[in-house]
């Protein structure tokens, strides 16, 4: 089945636009019985659908067997393996006629995780722009680490997103939220993953020292996949949103680290 919007497009293309069959399927991705099967749901003579053969249709078989095999082969690559077998068409054509036929992946379905209370949390750094200090103008930084469960908030501002402010954070967070989650989820930021090739993560030395001590599991989000990111993405994007304001010119707050001079 067809979206009822691609069917009255169909329609009017066929009915409004005289457009030919064969025209109709290359253009919106259908294949051809398809838009005859639209046709003749609204009464259009039997006659009036057969559509113009294509230089292709000799060579359709071999297209669908090594598509099957092979569903990420270049249309590119296809169309010289065609050429080689007495294929007279031009690419433009042949590469309509290839998306047409290539296997579409289905749709990965994601489910929302759920965790247990004291579970899980996920930290990141959070980009609130430059502040002024003096003459100097410093990055201005908040670790941020949010709970799963509860969506509770520990934020705290550095100025620097260096290895001993990432290990402060962790601390204070600990410290505020009066225990250590199980497991903290690492968006592959720097501070906590050095290296990353397909499952095998290297993970920060001083991070592993970290979890050590405090008895975490540190575990990385898996790439593209948001919904292990569970409900605190939400508050990152909060974050993240007023990242994009420019921080005003103020002299240095008390809460506010600063790097030491020595």
């Amino acid at each position: 089945m067809i979206p009822k919007e691609t069917e009255a497009e169909v329609l009017r293309l066929f009915h409004a636009e005289k457009w030919r069959i064969g025209t109709i399927a290359n253009q919106l991705g259908l294949h051809h019985t398809t838009v005859q099967r639209v046709l003749r749901q609204t009464g259009v003579e039997l006659k009036a659908l057969a559509p113009r053969p294509s230089v292709a249709d000799t060579f359709v078989p071999f297209i669908v067997e090594q598509l099957e095999k092979y569903s990420d082969l270049c249309a590119s690559r296809l169309f010289h393996m065609v050429k080689d077998r007495g294929y007279p068409g031009g690419p433009d054509h042949f590469r309509r006629v290839v998306a047409r036929y290539r296997p579409r992946k289905p749709a990965e379905a994601f489910h929302r995780l759920k965790t247990l209370p004291g579970e899980q949390a996920q930290v990141d750094w959070a980009h609130f722009g430059k502040l002024k200090i003096g003459r100097a103008e410093r990055v201005l930084w908040a670790f941020v680490m949010v709970l799963s469960y509860s969506r509770q908030v520990f934020l705290r501002f550095f100025l620097g997103a260096s290895m001993p402010f990432f290990a402060r954070g962790h601390i204070d967070a600990f410290a505020f939220f009066g225990g250590v989650p199980r497991v903290l989820l690492y968006d592959n930021l720097k501070s906590a993953v050095l290296e990353r090739h397909g499952d095998i993560i290297r993970f920060n030395p001083k991070l592993v020292e970290l979890s050590a001590y405090y008895r975490f599991e540190p575990r990385p989000v898996a790439v593209a996949r948001g919904n292990e990111k569970a409900a605190s993405s939400a508050r990152f994007n909060t974050c993240a949103a007023r990242s994009s304001r420019p921080a005003r010119t103020q002299t240095l707050p008390t809460s506010i680290d600063r790097p030491s001079s020595g």
